[in-house]
């Protein structure tokens, strides 16, 4: 029986052999690893992933999709939100220190999955990723571009990132109305050490009105955080690169505070 995409899913099929091809070497899957894909579908990523590794957990969301992959032998299934799920606790399930991710992602909540994931990047060994091209360009994006925010800083601090792969509309089944690109995420090995939350706040601060200079917006941030240390508040945010952002980061959480 076909299976009917469902637009609440964000749900587009890939069905274009050559890039499917392109997308596994890309990954280069190894017997005995332990991976997880996000969003198998109709399988088209997960058969010749599960071909090369010999077991693969996939997570789905859409119940029919699921009760169709559980007739897989080699597959276990994870029907749940992905926002929910426990990636450490599957990588200690799995009995291996680090988990390979991959997958097709809702682009309606691949914001939010990224940011999900940054939470057990510590158990991950590298994640490829079927993105919106937009938000793959904003991931890479460097200083000084009009893609570059909140979500490369956030991002760039624990990861390398790479655009491997371009994959226009009609790779897909229902075809999306944008661009995708697959994007390579390895965690770096040795992260400045920051908290996460205090970081995104500021970060999100600095870009809220991005065309003013940071001192209408960052610096009264700053002055509220009682910091007194040097950071340069006369340009725009997407002026400053991650390791200063990183830096601005350590100098607030770790100044003295008022008894």
């Amino acid at each position: 029986m076909k299976h009917i995409p469902r637009k609440r899913f964000g749900q587009h099929f890939l069905v274009d052999a050559g890039i499917i091809d392109a997308i596994v070497r890309a990954i280069d899957p190894r017997p005995g690893e332990a991976m997880v894909e996000i969003g198998p579908g109709l399988a088209a990523l997960t058969q010749p992933l599960v071909e090369r590794l010999g077991r693969l957990i996939v997570i789905e969301l859409d119940r029919d999709l699921a009760a169709r992959l559980r007739g897989h032998g080699q597959l276990q299934v994870i029907e749940a939100d992905v926002l929910k799920v426990d990636f450490a606790a599957i990588a200690a399930q799995a009995n291996h220190p680090k988990l390979r991710i991959v997958g097709n992602l809702p682009y309606n909540i691949s914001t939010p999955i990224l940011f999900h994931l940054l939470g057990c990047v510590h158990r991950v060994q590298d994640q490829h990723f079927m993105l919106q091209k937009e938000v793959v360009d904003r991931m890479v994006a460097r200083p000084a571009t009009s893609d570059y925010g909140r979500l490369s800083v956030m991002l760039q601090w624990r990861y390398e990132m790479e655009n491997v792969l371009f994959v226009p509309p009609g790779s897909f089944d229902p075809p999306p109305r944008v661009d995708s690109a697959v994007v390579r995420m390895v965690p770096r090995a040795s992260p400045v050490a920051v908290e996460e939350k205090l970081l995104s706040e500021l970060v999100q601060v600095a870009f809220s009105q991005r065309r003013k200079i940071l001192r209408h917006t960052l610096g009264k941030w700053l002055e509220q955080k009682g910091f007194a240390g040097q950071f340069d508040i006369q340009r725009r945010a997407e002026e400053v690169p991650v390791a200063e952002y990183l830096s601005l980061a350590t100098g607030v959480a770790g100044r003295p505070r008022a008894e």
